[in-house]
This record gives C-alpha cells, structure tokens and sequence, in this order.
C-alpha cells in the first residue's frame, strides 16, 4: 500500500503471522499428533494429547487418535483412561465447550482474508483488512477464552486427584495466545498507517499553491518584444 511506510507492512505481516499460528492450532490433535492444546502424562509412560477436533493416546505400543468430528468429552476420556473423577457439571461443561472449538479454523479463515486485503492497495482497502481483523481477533478471542475454560477443567481435575498423572498447556494453546496478540497489534498498525496516509493526503499542498498563485492559476513569461507599452 502506497504512502503508509514500514509499519503498515509490519502490519500486514502481524495478520500473515497470527494466521499460520492458527491454523497450527486448528490441525492440533488428531491431525498432528504432536501438537496438542492440552497434554496428560500418565504414569504408566504413555500421555493423552487434546486438540481441535478430538484426542490421541501416546503409549509404546502406538498412537491410537480419534476421528476428526466436532466436539467429544475429554472429561469422560480420562476418566475412562486414568479413573479421574469429575463432577456431572464439569463433564457436560467440557463436552459443550468442545463444540465452540470450531472457531478455530473459522478464525484463521477470517485472518487469512484481512491479510489479503492488507497486501492491497488503496485507503478502501486497509479500512477493509482494519475491519475484518477485528472481527478475526473478536472470534480468536472467544475461543481462546473457551479453551481455558475447558481445558482449564480438565487440568485441574487431573492434576488433583493424587493419580499423579500432570496436564498442562502445551503448543496448540500458545499459538492461539500469540495468534491473539499479533491480531491485536496488526490490526492498530494497519488501521493507524491507513488513517495517517489518508490524512497525509488530505494536507498535502497543490501544486498551484506550492508555486505560489493563491488562485490557483499559472501564468508563462513573455518576451520583452510581446509586451506591450503603456505609450
């Protein structure tokens, strides 16, 4: 984009980044074994990893994941797997709270296209890219939140029921956060670039007022021989 300088680029990079965060989050287990919103290492060395669109268990013998669906009961899987205790409320909080991760690929759909607006040229355009971001860090922020929520449960009740099984935040969940944030600073960067080069225009001089008519009008020089005597 003409005339908005560096930070409107950093900008633009900020959206292209908390995109590819993401969708890192999104293919989470079982899409990708190894990347996880929350893990549980159980004490017989094998570990349980949560994602996006359901579970993998880790063992020795093999990964054996689920299918990718929307929403399941990761209360009911550890309890089944490591006999923890949770409460009917807790249980049907998790597996209701589960649905709404669905707003992680919808996110970084919506991420994706502010990004392509922000590489476009024009005020109509950055206002455009401006906006969708907002709306990409409302839906960022909503699952984030949710996902605390409800993995924070299920941390909690494992790592409390003296089985000595631990659960914790691992990278799915981190790249949400900093996804968070690089929308948040992307969007400012390119909505003030945008408002500035905007009014950069809007102040700068004419080209007649730069060589000095006040009415805006130009004249040529004429020749001593064209001009004409007063005589």
């Amino acid at each position: 984009m003409a005339n908005t300088g560096i930070f409107h680029h950093i900008g633009t990079f900020l959206l292209f980044a908390a995109t590819i965060l993401l969708l890192i989050t999104t293919i989470s287990s079982p899409v990708v074994n190894d990347i996880a919103i929350l893990k549980v290492k159980i004490n017989d060395n094998s570990a349980i990893t949560f994602g996006t669109f359901g579970y993998c268990t880790t063992s020795s013998s093999g990964d054996d994941c689920t299918g990718k669906h929307i929403g399941y009961n990761p209360a009911l899987v550890m309890e089944g797997i490591d006999n923890t205790d949770f409460s009917r409320a807790s249980m049907d909080t998790s597996k209701a709270l589960t649905r709404v991760m669905i707003l992680h690929p919808i996110a970084c759909g919506v991420s994706f296209i502010a990004f392509l607006l922000a590489l476009g040229s024009g005020f109509c355009g950055a206002i455009a890219a401006a906006m969708v971001s907002v709306i990409a860090w409302i839906i960022t922020i909503v699952v984030m939140i949710t996902d605390f929520v409800l993995f924070g449960i299920i941390k909690r009740h494992v790592n409390n029921d003296g089985s000595g099984s631990n659960a914790y935040f691992t990278t799915a969940m981190w790249t949400l956060l900093v996804a968070m944030l690089c929308l948040f600073l992307g969007t400012i960067l390119v909505l003030l670039t945008c408002c500035s080069s905007r009014m950069h225009r809007q102040n700068k001089p004419t080209k007649h007022a730069e060589s000095g008519y006040a009415n805006g009008t130009t004249t040529t020089r004429r020749h001593f021989w064209q001009r004409r005597t007063r005589y």
